[in-house]
């Protein structure tokens, strides 16, 4: 076993001859650091936030192990703290396990058994505690992001439809043919901004409850659908499209996750390009190499500030508001890369365009 996989434990005695024994006995198990006082052993918890469990002397000089470890317990309550002690400390010992300050005691004289079975017992409940603190995490992160969704989803709904409403209300009193069709036009746009919010969505639920179905992909025949459709985009908007495939090796994914990645990416070069641009266009590139996809998706559209680099991928975050956008496509194309161990990068220059960068490893 390598030092880097080693349980890293810190001992405190303030004999020498002490923490020289007990490094020697066990060099071999543990990744043992020592301490010679109670300022030396702040030092190494201060440089090593990976130390899983503390032994401490109980009769030490400038302080009892117990009143190290109350000191310790608010700045550094990760590491499982452990008491050795002789008979005649037995009160201060039961009082501090009863307030929490020590995980267990070790009697002396102690032996090796004793050591490592209280270090065993200790670093299964420092793993226990560690992953009950991530899931906590995780689980408060979702409660947010579920308030959020909710209250977002809720708001963005209400919005184009109230607007839908409104137009419906005014037209009823309009004879003009011109007036109508502006009516129709502010309805339209509502109705695709519905739209996008609730394919997002769906590709949102998808991606939460959905188990990745790996398979052979053809990036040649997953880019032809894709083409289809955006080359009508690009007509309609007058965006030029172009696509380069090379791919000569299997590359093993899960089509969905990969479909609404590209598609997101696609929507959003498409979406936000510049109105008074005569060039307009969107490139798509697809190289399969050693293992990997990298896929480049290129725009000379609107840009994002740099000030809103580090946010777009938040949910609902949207940099501009000249476009319709739910503020869900680049969100689901991190959480879809998340489920592959892809990577995604951009660059971008306002009013030059944008780049994304997407690398997926094979499975």
């Amino acid at each position: 076993m390598s030092k880097a996989d080693k349980i890293k434990i810190l001992y405190v005695d303030d004999e020498v001859n002490n923490l020289n024994g007990f490094r020697a006995s066990f060099r071999f198990d543990y990744n043992v650091l020592i301490a010679n006082n109670t300022d030396e052993a702040v030092n190494h918890l201060n440089q090593n936030s990976d130390i899983r469990v503390i032994l401490c002397d109980q009769r030490m000089p400038d302080k009892s192990g117990v009143q190290f470890f109350q000191e310790i317990r608010n700045e550094y309550p990760n590491p499982i703290r452990m008491l050795i002690t002789g008979y005649t400390d037995i009160e201060s010992v039961i009082d501090a396990i009863n307030r929490g300050n020590i995980f267990r005691y070790i009697k002396k004289p102690w032996t090796d058994a004793d050591i490592q079975s209280a270090i065993d017992e200790g670093n299964k409940f420092y793993l226990t505690n560690n992953m009950l603190a991530i899931k906590n995490e995780e689980l408060q992160k979702a409660y947010n992001e579920l308030d959020k969704f909710a209250y977002s989803v809720s708001h963005d709904m209400r919005g184009p439809l109230l607007s839908i409403l409104g137009a419906v209300e005014v037209a009823k009193s309009i004879d003009n043919i011109s007036e109508i069709k502006e009516m129709l036009e502010l309805m339209h746009k509502s109705v695709q901004k519905l739209d996008d919010l609730i394919q997002n969505v769906h590709e949102y639920y998808n991606l939460k409850r959905g188990e990745l179905q790996i398979s052979e992909i053809n990036f040649n025949d997953v880019i032809v659908g894709l083409k289809d459709f955006f080359d009508m985009t690009g007509k309609m908007s007058n965006v030029k499209f172009a696509t380069v495939v090379n791919q000569q090796e299997t590359f093993r994914s899960d089509e969905v996750c990969l479909k609404i990645i590209l598609n997101n990416l696609l929507s959003n070069a498409f979406k936000y390009q510049r109105k008074n641009n005569g060039d307009k266009f969107v490139e798509l590139n697809v190289e399969v190499n050693r293992g990997n996809v990298l896929i480049y998706v290129k725009d000379n559209g609107l840009g994002i500030d740099d000030i809103h680099i580090n946010n777009i991928f938040n949910m609902f975050f949207r940099a501009t508001s000249e476009e319709i956008g739910s503020g869900f496509g680049l969100y689901n194309v991190k959480d879809a890369l998340r489920k592959l161990n892809g990577e995604i990068s951009v660059d971008s220059k306002i009013n030059e365009g944008t780049t994304f960068k997407v690398i997926i490893p094979s499975k």
